[in-house]
């Protein structure tokens, strides 16, 4: 059984992946009910969390169910990643997570998320400043390297483990493809079957079926795997993963009833958690994917995301749930959307 520290995991963990304006406490709830066995936090801004910004300290809530349970920080500077791992401390998480894998420009530019892979020892300093500083596990999240040029995974897996981090979370892709053409996970491979190391590793990637999860877990022996843009709308990737891992069939597509239900309660905690109004206004990203193709829900989808209360709203789920009633999904491809696209930094 692979271990985090001294935390210990399924023999086959599922991890839901830290996704900025996405996996919020709402969303995660859905996706554990489902069967994901990690989870994260959003990623959080060391310089934010220490100036007290109030979207930074509203993102280290979490509930007892979510466990095990890792907030995720980034930032480049030694002193502000220190001090931020210490207040994570404090709302007693079961890891820290350190992002070194965020390709967006406005996090890059700042010497953050993947822009860190330039700097290899950089990243052993930052990394090593927040060891010290908690005595939680610490985990990494980081993709393959800066670009084809320097896809230096190996050496850096090797010396994170090294300075004493506990588990590598690896997305296939270099920060320079973002999320474009196909997730290579050879080098993942190769981390995991070096035989210098012996922390888990978890790869990430272009996930989007059962099939897939089993075909990369016997190819590449990884311990686990981190799914992202697959469970937008769909949280039953998690569910569904499990049971053919374990059996070797493929369970039925959720009903419509399943997904009005799920998509009532993602919308009950998301107004719980935020409020009525920022609840609901944020909540309208997801019916698409909720109730994706069901022939002619335009309309239906425009009252969703223009009605002002939930009342209102789960109104309009039960026209959907009766106007469809007879509507039987067929099974298709999940699509991987370019999440940092439709919900911006």
């Amino acid at each position: 059984m692979p271990k985090i520290g001294n935390i210990e995991l399924p023999e086959f963990p599922l991890l839901l992946a830290p996704m900025e304006d996405v996996s919020d406490p709402p969303f995660r709830a859905v996706c554990k009910t489902n069967g994901a066995d990690v989870m994260y936090s959003e990623f959080i801004s060391s310089e934010g969390l220490i100036r007290d910004a109030m979207k930074s300290r509203a993102k280290l809530d979490f509930s007892e169910e979510e466990r095990p349970f890792g907030i995720q920080i980034f930032g480049g500077d030694e002193d502000a990643m220190a001090m931020s791992a210490r207040i994570c401390e404090t709302v007693n998480p079961d890891f820290v997570d350190i992002n070194f894998g965020c390709p967006v420009k406005k996090v890059v530019s700042k010497g953050a998320g993947a822009g860190v892979l330039k700097d290899i020892d950089l990243m052993v300093r930052l990394t090593e400043a927040v060891i010290r500083s908690t005595s939680l596990p610490v985990t990494i999240k980081t993709r393959l390297g800066w670009d084809d040029n320097t896809r230096n995974i190996e050496e850096v897996s090797e010396r994170m483990q090294d300075i004493g981090v506990k588990a590598l979370s690896i997305h296939g892709r270099t920060r320079c493809q973002l999320y474009k053409g196909e997730a290579d996970w050879t080098l993942i491979g190769k981390v995991k079957n070096n035989p210098r190391m012996h922390i888990p590793i978890f790869g990430n990637g272009d996930i989007d079926s059962p099939q897939k999860a089993q075909e990369y877990k016997n190819r590449y022996g990884i311990d686990g795997i981190m799914i992202g843009r697959a469970a937008i709308g769909y949280p039953w990737i998690f569910r569904e993963i499990k049971h053919y891992l374990q059996t070797q069939t493929i369970l039925p597509a959720p009903t419509l009833q399943e997904r009005i239900e799920v998509c009532k309660t993602h919308l009950q905690k998301s107004v719980e958690w935020k409020g009525p109004k920022v609840g609901i206004y944020e909540m309208r990203r997801h019916y698409t994917n909720y109730l994706k193709g069901l022939p002619g829900i335009k309309d239906f989808r425009l009252r969703l995301v223009t009605l002002p209360t939930a009342e209102d709203i789960n109104g309009v789920l039960d026209e959907i749930s009766v106007h469809y009633k007879d509507y039987e999904f067929e099974r298709t491809p999940i699509e991987l959307i370019d999440y940092h696209e439709k919900c911006p930094l």
